[in-house]
């Protein structure tokens, strides 16, 4: 589904999930002026299209022992697709890591992750990383501090 088929309603209705993904039915369908049978249908449908993927607590890593995150850098030795596929595949499966990036530059890869401390981050790196033949070059940045957005984007017409 593309953005030409959405309509002000669907536009609404991903608003205020994307703000509060815990919204009951009910207070969706009051808050765009929808009964709550219409509602239902169109959120089906949203998901069903794809367009809604998911909904997903945001957890304070801190408070279950997690207080470092990083940023690793990362240089393939190969750029097939295979080779990237299978490794962006590969690394979502290591728990430590929030998400993966295939994007262009001097590196090749930029993977997210969080850790306990800066052992636990040295031993992931070294054991989940640079022992991959594929990777030859990490680099490591420590973030000291996120923000992020949670709103809609405005969508293209």
């Amino acid at each position: 589904m593309d953005s030409a088929s959405l309509d002000r309603t669907d536009i609404e209705l991903l608003r205020h999930l994307q703000n509060d993904a815990r919204m009951s039915n009910k207070e969706l369908a009051a808050a765009v002026g929808l009964a709550p049978s219409s509602c239902h249908e169109r959120i089906k449908r949203l998901r069903a299209d794809g367009v809604i993927k998911g909904a997903h607590a945001e957890i304070d890593f801190t408070a279950l022992g997690y207080g470092l995150e990083a940023l690793l850098f990362i240089e393939l030795a190969k750029h097939t697709r295979d080779v990237v596929d299978n490794f962006l595949t590969e690394i979502l499966s290591i728990p430590e890591v929030r998400s993966g990036f295939l994007v262009t530059g001097s590196h090749d890869m930029v993977v997210h992750v969080v850790v306990r401390d800066m052992t636990h981050l040295k031993n992931l790196a070294l054991d989940e990383f640079t022992s991959r033949p594929v990777v030859t070059k990490i680099e490591t940045s420590i973030i000291f501090q996120a923000a992020h957005r949670h709103d809609l984007m405005p969508v293209a017409r």
